[in-house]
């Protein structure tokens, strides 16, 4: 199962920040973007570019989702009451493939696409292979009984780089996960600074 390393140093190359915490990250060696060109002084950002940067961000910490079905899922936030940008957080976090990976079933968040996506993975019961399914509150989501033992699923339960977050409630044992509830924006454990705020300031211009 392809980790896709390459992807996920690039992104954080061209963002300058160590998106994902990882202490593998080629930021934690260089802190200036990638080419030849990487070390020259930057000029002043305008404001456009502050929320692409932020949106680009956000979109690729969720394993690049694509610009049309991230859009979607800005236009679904804006619909719901309350405050947008907490409402596009909130849909991010209920992705299935977003909560494999909170479950720490899973290393990263591209694993997670992939590893729905092979259909390793049990809704209520029910397999579900569609990386952005929606999941509600109360769901119980499991990996399937064969695929409890591969090697990517040990190494990630096994891991330090990271802990569960308190609105999941995750057994390594049974390898299950009940999503309790939706996260407020201070709650999701992002190594990085997102700024939903700036994204939806992107979209409404």
């Amino acid at each position: 199962m392809s980790k896709r390393v390459s992807a996920k140093h690039k992104l954080d190359r061209r963002m300058g920040e160590n998106i994902w915490g990882r202490p593998k990250s080629p930021i934690n060696k260089r802190e200036y973007g990638p080419g030849q060109h990487g070390q020259r002084r930057k000029g002043k950002v305008s404001d456009f570019g502050v929320q692409l940067r932020a949106k680009q961000k956000l979109k690729g910490y969720y394993g690049s989702i694509g610009e049309k079905q991230f859009y979607a899922v800005y236009v679904e936030a804006s619909r719901l009451k309350g405050d947008t940008g907490a409402n596009l957080i909130g849909l991010l976090e209920r992705r299935l493939d977003a909560v494999i990976y909170r479950a720490k079933f899973v290393p990263t968040v591209f694993a997670a696409r992939q590893f729905v996506s092979h259909g390793h993975i049990k809704v209520n019961g029910r397999r579900v292979n569609i990386p952005s399914y929606q999941v509600k509150v109360g769901d119980v989501i499991e990996v399937k009984e064969a695929s409890r033992q591969l090697v990517l699923v040990l190494e990630a339960v096994a891991s330090g780089e990271r802990d569960t977050p308190d609105y999941l409630e995750v057994d390594h044992s049974k390898m299950t996960a009940k999503f309790v509830r939706i996260p407020e924006l201070n709650e999701v454990p992002y190594p990085v600074v997102m700024e939903p705020n700036l994204v939806v300031e992107f979209y409404s211009r």
